[in-house]
C-alpha cells in the first residue's frame, strides 16, 4: 500500500508540473501560418511553453492544435 501511495504521489506531483506548462492569452487571437495565410480563433488559445504548440476552437467550436513549424506568429485582441 505504501508502494501504490508513493507512486500516486509522483504521478500528481509531475501532472501539476504539466499543468503549469499552459499559458492562456484572451481572443479572439490571429494565428498567420507559414504559408501566410491566417487563422482566427473563436476565443482564447493556449501556448504550450514546452512545445510552443497553439490549441484554439475555430468558429465551429472545433479544437484545433498548430506546431510551431505550422505557424509563423500570433496576435490577441
Amino acid at each position: 500500500m505504501k508502494n501504490f501511495f508513493a507512486l500516486f504521489l509522483v504521478v500528481l506531483l509531475f501532472s501539476c508540473d504539466t499543468l503549469r506548462d499552459i499559458e492562456e492569452l484572451e481572443g479572439p487571437c490571429t494565428i498567420v501560418l507559414t504559408d501566410g495565410s491566417s487563422v482566427v480563433s473563436n476565443g482564447n488559445i493556449e501556448i504550450s511553453d514546452r512545445t510552443q504548440a497553439i490549441t484554439y476552437r475555430d468558429e465551429n467550436g472545433k479544437i484545433w492544435s498548430l506546431f510551431k513549424e505550422e505557424y509563423q506568429s500570433y496576435t490577441c485582441n
